[in-house]
């Protein structure tokens, strides 16, 4: 009974000590968990606060891997999982923005720089061709009755003839009887009965050379020798000895080899630097150092639409017959006196389709691109009508890895001509200077907004309404201010409308106000995310 009794009472002793224990342990859980609930809302707040009043200031989140959507708040990434990258105002474009790379990079990368240079860049155009046959210099030789095919002598399509050379021998009745009846009436003595029935073989279409024939021996000629009108190149030629022929068919084809044509493929991107009537020097590799000389007869109104080339047709005499339909050619279209221009390595330039990029030095590992609108190219190098200036160094190698560093930064490039960018001098000739001044310019879109962030290092945040131009829907973003003081005094929360255009892959800002009290009631657009 006492053995019992003590059992009871240390199995109770056992019961109470795991009570307390677990009432205890429950307390340092709860304790824990607000501690880090705490820690992690303060942490939190302090990343925003932090972001606006710490040293570096925060523009935007990005998505490395998606560099062109930005978003007003960190986060995870709804593209990867991974979290947002912020962007700070002091690696923003104009504040010394663009891509670090380090010495040791610059030497495994194989990096190379190039001074922009002024050069006097020749007028004209550059363009490969082929010799054709002379279209506007043909004949065609065809039987002027019906008849049978006698002879046929020794020539094949190919071959070159000259003028008379004889092609077939025709038997044809209906000359025949239209001969004797002549003969007859002639030898009646009635002049005028004589006259009307020669008239009727010039009517046949009988040569008149022939009815002079018949006239003098005083007897008829059944069989006509068909001739070659004018020398050159048999083409078709459709006679064989035996055949019957109708009035009308064409017996053989002939083109004319006293002229050629060159004709030249031009890109359609020059098509205004080509025009009828300028003069073109052509050399042939058949005939080393013996340029040949000539003027665009026409350009054609009709561009290939394979090559996206212009045909340029220029005639050139042919004596001796040297230059022969098939044979390549390299012509050179001169153009106006040369002028001075820009002009960078073509290497150097990175073509996206829509548009031409260059990374510039800014200082030593440091670079950036910038969007550059391009001229002729002149052997290894290119004009550059805007965006570059003489001096300015250019990367000529190892450009395409540093533009997709500067990609997964979110390095955008400045369009040429825009604030910040640097201006080139020097088109090339007035007719690019007059292109350039004709291009439209981009569209504005005018929307109403709210002031998320106020204006720091060129840049805004703004909440706007949807723009059904752009297909955007009502987000919160960066606009790049087209001038410092456009957004001066604006506050966060305070209501505007406001214009802006795309620039490459900018939004810049043209205009701002503030919206008047019931437009402003009205102009509530939702926050999103880009």
């Amino acid at each position: 009974m006492t053995r019992n009794l003590g059992t009871a009472a240390a199995a109770g002793a056992l019961l109470a000590l795991g009570v307390a224990a677990g009432y205890a342990l429950s307390h340092w859980r709860a304790g824990a968990a607000a501690t880090q609930a705490a820690q992690g809302g303060a942490s939190a707040a302090a990343a925003p606060a932090a972001a606006g009043s710490g040293a570096r200031k925060v523009l935007y989140w990005y998505d490395p891997m998606v560099p062109s959507q930005k978003f007003d708040r960190p986060g995870k990434s709804p593209f990867m999982d991974m979290q947002l990258v912020p962007k700070y105002a002091d690696e923003a474009e104009g504040e010394g923005a663009g891509v670090r790379v380090s010495p040791a990079a610059q030497q495994s990368l194989g990096l190379r720089v190039v001074a922009a240079e002024r050069r006097v860049v020749a007028g004209g155009v550059d363009a490969v061709g082929t010799v054709q046959l002379n279209e506007r210099d043909v004949v065609v030789v065809q039987a002027r009755a019906g008849g049978f095919v006698q002879r046929v002598y020794g020539h094949a399509p190919g071959d070159v003839v000259t003028a008379g050379a004889p092609l077939a021998d025709l038997l044809l009745p209906e000359w025949l009887a239209a001969q004797q009846e002549y003969l007859a009436v002639r030898a009646s003595g009635d002049a005028a009965l004589a006259a009307a029935s020669r008239q009727r073989l010039v009517l046949l279409g009988m040569p008149e050379a022939t009815i002079e024939q018949i006239s003098a021996a005083g007897r008829p000629q059944p069989v006509q020798t068909v001739t070659a009108p004018a020398g050159g190149l048999i083409v078709e030629l459709m006679v064989r000895q035996g055949m019957t022929v109708a009035m009308g068919a064409t017996l053989a084809r002939l083109n004319g080899i006293g002229t050629m044509w060159v004709e030249a493929a031009v890109p359609e991107a020059l098509a205004a630097e080509v025009a009828p009537g300028q003069r073109a020097e052509v050399r042939l590799p058949g005939l080393p150092g013996q340029p040949l000389r000539g003027r665009i007869h026409a350009v054609l109104p009709e561009a290939n639409r394979d090559t996206r080339t212009l045909r340029v047709r220029i005639e050139l005499p042919n004596p001796g017959g040297r230059l022969r339909a098939g044979m390549f050619a390299r012509v050179r279209l001169q153009g106006a006196a040369g002028a001075e221009a820009v002009v960078v390595p073509a290497e150097a330039v990175i073509r996206t389709g829509r548009r031409a990029l260059v990374y510039l030095l800014d200082a030593p590992g440091r670079y950036h691109p910038v969007e550059v609108e391009l001229g002729p190219e002149q052997g290894d190098w290119v004009v550059v009508r805007s965006g570059v200036a003489a001096g300015q160094q250019v990367v000529a190698s190892g450009q395409f890895l540093i533009d997709s560093e500067a990609t997964l930064q979110g390095i955008t490039a400045r369009a040429a001509g825009a604030p910040g960018a640097s201006g080139a001098s020097g088109a090339s000739g007035a007719a690019g200077a007059a292109g350039a001044a004709s291009a439209p310019p981009p569209p504005e879109h005018e929307v109403a907004g709210v002031v998320s962030e106020p204006a720091a290092a060129g840049m805004i945040t703004l909440e706007h309404e949807p723009v059904p131009a752009l297909k955007w829907p009502a987000m919160t973003m960066p606009f790049r201010l087209a001038r410092p003081d456009l957004a001066q005094g604006l506050k966060a929360g305070e209501r505007v409308r406001f214009r802006f255009r795309q620039q490459g892959d900018d939004a810049v800002l043209t205009a701002i106000e503030r919206a008047a009290p019931a437009a402003a009631a009205a102009a509530a657009p939702s926050g999103a995310r880009r």
